[in-house]
């Protein structure tokens, strides 16, 4: 038997899936995943992914499918204020389970110029009042901005965690985003020999403040790729392998471990069951 599995950030929406997205989404469900998010990142693309969200939901032998609608920082030269009002609408008239992925992001040199880094900050702090004016945990994309992005969740006194997605930091990091009560997103990345900066975190915080996400069809499991030249598209069915590997570094039975990551992705969720 598939142990139940919480696939907690997925870009299921995209057009990479748009040939196969029924067959994965069985394939995914027999593997055990049993949920998982849809996640925003433009305005634009807000339609869609409500309608796969729809889509999703009314297969037999499918994982539920949730919405996370948000303004993803990578893309900040895109977003205006009305897309804002936009998101807003969207949580108006949707069951959506967070906002996300919300955050900073400073890994091009462009992103790191004030201008633009300032309308990052901006976006992600509208989009924090937001979360607590619906009472939404949020979905967090943090790279090379984390002591920014602590701090601007201090100043907000953001109390209704969420999850730090596809986690990069140090341990000292971790502790921070956990203290302010966020789990720690583990993706395939684990399964990477090299990725010895989150193998540390993870044996360090344990089993109790993680969960699991593909965030796909980026982050491919090391053990799912077939080229090296080539980006391998991740899927959800993949999220099985991201078990493995955490599971490998705790030295735990993946039984056990797959029971209090279910727990906790619910936890982060705010979801009763």
């Amino acid at each position: 038997m598939p142990y139940p599995l919480f696939d907690t950030h997925t870009h299921f929406d995209v057009a990479d899936f748009d040939h196969d997205r029924e067959q994965l989404a069985h394939a995914a469900k027999a593997g055990g995943v049993e949920r998982l998010i849809l996640i925003g990142f433009v305005q634009s693309r807000f339609q869609t992914l409500i309608q796969t969200q729809h889509f999703l939901n009314q297969l037999q032998d499918a994982p539920k499918s949730y919405l996370a609608p948000g303004l993803h920082p990578f893309y900040i030269e895109q977003h205006q204020a009305s897309h804002l009002a936009d998101l807003e609408g969207l949580l108006k008239a949707e069951l959506c389970v967070a906002i996300g992925e919300i955050g900073l992001d400073t890994f091009l040199k462009q992103h790191k110029q004030a201008g633009a880094f300032q309308k990052q900050q901006d976006f992600f702090s509208a989009q924090l009042e937001l979360a607590q004016q619906f009472d939404k945990p949020v979905l967090l994309h943090i790279r090379k901005s984390h002591a920014e992005t602590l701090s601007i969740l201090k100043q907000h006194q953001f109390k209704l965690g969420g999850i730090a997605h596809a986690f990069s930091g140090g341990l000292q990091e971790a502790k921070a985003f956990i203290k302010l009560g966020f789990k720690i997103g583990i993706t395939g990345q684990i399964t990477n020999p090299n990725a010895k900066k989150l193998h540390a975190v993870i044996q360090e915080i344990g089993a109790e403040h993680l969960v699991l996400e593909t965030d796909c069809p980026d982050m491919t499991p090391l053990c799912c790729q077939s080229s090296t030249e080539q980006r391998t598209r991740n899927t959800p069915v993949n999220l099985p392998h991201v078990l493995m590997g955490v599971a490998q570094f705790l030295d735990l039975t993946p039984d056990i471990l797959a029971t209090k990551l279910w727990q906790n992705s619910l936890q982060a969720l705010h979801l009763d069951s």
